[in-house]
């Protein structure tokens, strides 16, 4: 693929087209913090925040996103969705403080005369007006062309008639939407070359669909034709299968294109996986850049090549992206995953114990178990049967009770042995594993030990599960500088958590025995 070395513009619209993913609704606080973090961490060129007259909290969101981008000097990266609707959307953004008006036009004719059932001529003359109300309203101003790829493949004539009436308006960027996702790469270069050259003196951004999981591809399609901006979104949040996510579409545009973006790829895990906490949204596992697998070899065949060579490795490598490599463990492992593992935890074994080891993990792994490297010291400790090891179980829990009434909150009890040594503490809780951990916190205070925080719980029921299937919970740790996953297995989830917990205080236990040794 021809590499550009353009400068590419990137309008994140997470906090607007975004949020029309189905289930996804964020309030003021919300929008707020993440349109922080998009323009100050992670540095879009500008984000589309609201649409004009949805709501309530749509205004307040607005208006408390367009305060402190007043405040912080970026007002002008702040953009909304406005309608042509005689003037009432430009002076619903005026009013909340808005700079920046995005107006949706009808971008086909047959959207154009199905929907507002006017006439060309009558919906140039609409938004001419309201584009002039906008520059009396001190908005900047510009324009979307709704179903704009429908509109190419059946009306050409209509888009070039209603650009040749607003190409000498003052419109900053005509704005090219695949509106409902139809469009492969050799259509985009095709139809964006001809509005280039038809109109070289305009400006045109690309807003991707992805209903046929074509969006990175056709943004880069895009950029190659020469576009001066993409759209995205964070996580590929959108309707129906959502819109090109930032964190493809900004590495993609990079290593295939040569393309200059202003974004801090550095910054991108961190920020997907905000929105993922509070979306409600669950980053795919093999989501390109920022899930949880695409830096991780299965195979033993790669690992050994790793540690030859890093024969399996490309240009996305982990540490762009503030990611690791890492090696998961299964029936796929060879000795070489083990090798990778044992050296991430500080293991030593010797060259007939990883061969046993090796084996043991692949027998769990033929039989669908889920296993992480905090799993290893265990499966150690299981398959050498030795009377002294690091992965030697010093904390167990002996006991819990866990109390759940309607209309009341939920209490445990806990009594746990640290090194033989016994304690007890109870603790109410917003759920009963609350509650549990509550207590178990109380302890760990009272003897002055640390503890980490818990950043992730999945709870895993196999589909078509019985209710006396398996249950697997999964959390994700941080303590201090370290960062890892236990998992538990039990009919009861909260059984499983239990067990997961208990695996990782064993963990960070051992962790801190080895530094005092």
């Amino acid at each position: 693929m021809k590499e550009t070395g353009n400068r590419i513009e990137i309008l994140d619209t997470t906090l607007r087209d975004g949020e029309q993913t189905a289930g996804v609704s964020f309030n003021p606080d919300e929008k707020l913090a993440i349109a922080q973090l998009l323009l100050e961490e992670l540095h879009v060129d500008r984000v589309e925040v609201a649409s004009a007259r949805v709501s309530k909290g749509e205004s307040q969101a607005f208006r408390r996103i367009c305060a402190w981008a007043a405040s912080a000097g970026c007002l002008d990266r702040v953009e909304a969705l406005g309608f042509v609707d005689d003037g009432l959307s430009v002076d619903w953004i005026a009013d909340a403080g808005g700079k920046v008006v995005n107006i949706l036009a009808k971008g086909s004719l047959r959207h154009l005369e199905k929907q507002l059932k006017k006439s060309p001529e009558q919906h140039a003359e609409d938004i001419i007006r309201v584009i002039g109300h906008a520059s009396v309203r001190g908005l900047s101003v510009n324009l979307y062309l709704e179903d704009w790829s429908n509109g190419m493949a059946d009306s050409p004539d209509y888009v070039y008639g209603l650009l040749d009436q607003l190409r000498f308006q003052p419109v900053r960027r005509v704005m090219l939407p695949d509106t409902l996702g139809v469009l492969n790469p050799w259509q985009v270069e095709e139809y964006i070359g001809r509005i280039r050259e038809r109109f070289p003196q305009m400006r045109f951004d690309f807003h991707a669909h992805n209903d046929y999981g074509l969006a990175v591809a056709n943004t880069l399609a895009a950029a190659r034709a020469g576009v001066s901006g993409v759209h995205t979104t964070v996580n590929g949040l959108g309707e129906r299968s959502g819109n090109a996510p930032v964190a493809g579409v900004v590495a993609a545009l990079q290593d295939q294109l040569g393309c200059v973006v202003s974004a801090d790829e550095s910054r991108l895990t961190h920020v997907c996986r905000y929105v993922e906490s509070i979306s409600g949204i669950r980053i795919p596992d093999n989501e390109p850049v920022v899930g949880e697998n695409v830096f991780t070899q299965s195979s033993g065949v790669h690992a050994d090549g790793d540690n030859k060579a890093d024969l399996y490795s490309n240009r996305l490598l982990p540490q762009r992206f503030g990611r690791t490599r890492s090696y998961a463990l299964g029936k796929m492992s060879g000795k070489a995953n083990i090798v990778k593992n044992l050296d991430k935890l500080g293991l030593r074994l010797t060259p007939e114990q990883v061969k046993l080891v090796t084996q043991r993990v692949v027998e769990l792994g033929d039989k669908k178990e889920a296993l992480a490297a905090e799993d290893l010291p265990f499966i150690i400790a299981d398959v050498l049967k030795t009377a002294h090891n690091p992965t030697q179980d010093n904390i167990h829990i002996v006991n819990y009770s866990l109390q759940l009434a309607r209309g009341m909150r939920p209490v445990a009890i806990v009594k746990v042995s640290i090194h033989g040594q016994e304690y007890e503490a109870s603790s109410p809780g917003d759920g009963q594993y609350d509650a549990f951990m509550k207590a178990l916190w109380i302890i760990y205070e009272k003897l002055g030990k640390t503890h980490p925080i818990l950043t992730d719980y999945q709870v895993t029921i196999p589909p078509g599960g019985k209710t006396d299937a398996l249950v697997s919970a999964s959390i994700s740790w941080k303590d201090g500088a370290n960062e890892f996953k236990t998992r538990g297995i039990d009919s009861d989830q909260t059984e499983a958590a239990i067990k997961a917990t208990v695996k990782m205080l064993n963990i960070i236990e051992n962790m801190d025995l080895n530094q005092l040794k």
